[in-house]
């Protein structure tokens, strides 16, 4: 078979033009590629541990300076003449690590220190709590990321694996939708359509604080179909807004919204610290019929026994059912704070007293690595450890509840529950003898596999 002849040199270039453009498109796409998975392999904050040496290993090929931030030590300007114009050794030969490049964060001076990623680094921090930054450019050219780099005070925390019960109350009462009744006229009525929606917080009526359901419901029953004033809460920001009650046909004001007041449920203890303050769950608490992040104004949390499983399979996740008993002398904690990345608070003595587990050092990001490691959570009574294997580490995914991908390879979980089942929401992951994260999520269609969070991710939205 012949090939195609061309007898129209504007199509023969047409044609041209076209396979060049979609090998530009392609190129361009595959070096967007591999630029985004270089640029998600280098955390935009390095945390490291006091008075430590720590490598780090990223092969990429950026380098530059580090700098001392604002506010971070730096030595003097001359500091290159007493160490020379390579990077500090920490007093040892630079022959002793060939390709291992050393940096002594003491020796940082203000001009800059280099430093390669394409290599593995050592860093050497000292005992003093510093702030450096770090100025990369991909092959010492293209401009590339700007990384904090933070010496911290080494910390041991206690991770938990302890199923908690949790109730939380709404600062304000919580929209959940609008919708229509038959007004005592016969006509349909939805006086809150188009003014109130759903995840709004109403936190006034007629100027006065609403802190239940019961109240909110009361006042506008009793409003004799007067016009009401409702301060509201939509996300970030706060306004009022008119509403005029309407009676039914049973003789009751309303104006058409259902509402919420409080949350509860079974979830786990990450970790407690040696003051008592706790962080759980690895996600924040949403309310189950708007998804959105539910405005904490108080919560507690509460002694729970697992009393029943129901194991996971695939496109139905599990779940842990447990008894909550809200009585005082059950209350373990109190919650001060709903975020992304967990629920926060302070826990009291008989929390400190049932967390069991001696205190462990915490793993940053750069520090966790795929391969096999461990959680703890209580299926049968007490907590216990697990095996588990790091699937896959992503230090810079914007959300941070997916961090980390792991799969359940212990058999007794296995047999016990299938995977990941809702309720082990906060089981702390443990690997090279640090707690290193937490479990946040299941995937539906495996459950042996599911996500987690960095424990210093929980660590900072706690601070």
């Amino acid at each position: 078979m012949r090939g195609k002849s061309w007898t129209n040199p504007d199509q023969y270039r047409s044609y041209l033009n076209f396979l060049y453009a979609v090998l530009t498109v392609a190129s361009l796409s595959l070096c967007g590629a591999i630029y985004y998975s270089w640029w998600a392999q280098v955390p935009e904050q390095i945390r490291l541990h006091s008075n430590t040496e720590q490598n780090l290993e990223f092969h990429v090929p950026a380098s530059g300076q580090i700098y001392p931030a604002e506010g971070g030590y730096s030595r003097r300007e001359n500091a290159a003449e007493e160490y020379g114009t390579g990077t500090a050794l920490s007093g040892r030969s630079r022959s002793a690590y060939e390709t291992r490049e050393v940096l002594e964060t003491r020796n940082v001076w203000a001009k800059g220190t280099p430093v390669s990623l394409d290599r593995p680094v050592t860093f050497v921090a000292g005992e003093q709590m510093s702030k450096y930054v770090m100025k990369l450019k991909l092959f010492g050219i293209l401009p590339f990321k700007e990384v904090d780099i933070q010496v911290v005070q080494d910390e041991a925390i206690i991770p938990a694996g302890l199923p908690v019960g949790i109730y939380v109350k709404t600062q304000g009462v919580l929209v959940l939708g609008t919708g229509e009744f038959t007004a005592q006229s016969g006509q349909s009525e939805a006086p809150a359509e188009g003014i109130l929606r759903s995840g709004d917080y109403i936190l006034q009526i007629d100027g006065e604080e609403v802190n239940a359901k019961k109240e909110f419901m009361s006042v506008v029953g009793n409003s004799g179909g007067r016009e009401l004033i409702l301060r509201v809460r939509r996300a970030e920001e706060i306004f009022d807004v008119k509403v005029e009650p309407k009676l039914t046909q049973n003789g009751e004001y309303k104006i058409g919204v259902w509402i919420r007041e409080n949350a509860q449920g079974v979830g786990t203890l990450t970790y407690v610290r040696e003051d008592g303050s706790f962080g759980a769950l690895g996600h924040g608490i949403n309310d189950m019929d708007t998804s959105t992040l539910m405005e904490v104004e108080s919560g507690s949390l509460y002694e729970t026994e697992i009393v029943g499983i129901r194991k996971g399979k695939d496109g139905m996740p599990g779940e842990l059912t447990g008894i909550i008993d809200y009585s005082p002398e059950r209350r373990i904690g109190s919650i001060e704070q709903n975020t992304t990345r967990g629920i926060f608070g302070s826990g009291n003595e008989k929390l400190l007293q049932e967390a069991e587990e001696q205190p462990l050092h915490i793993g940053f990001k750069q520090e966790v690595h795929t391969g096999e490691a461990q959680i703890i959570c209580s299926i049968t009574g007490q907590p216990e450890h697990y095996r588990v294997e790091i699937e896959e580490v992503h230090p810079e995914k914007e959300d941070m509840n997916r961090g980390i991908v792991l799969r359940i390879t212990d058999e007794k979980l296995l047999a016990l529950t299938g995977g990941i089942v809702q309720g082990m929401s906060g089981s702390p992951i443990l690997q090279n003898g640090k707690i290193v994260g937490a479990v946040t999520h299941v995937l539906v269609n495996d459950p042996t596999r599911g996500y987690g969070i960095f424990i210093e991710n929980m660590l900072e939205a706690a601070e």
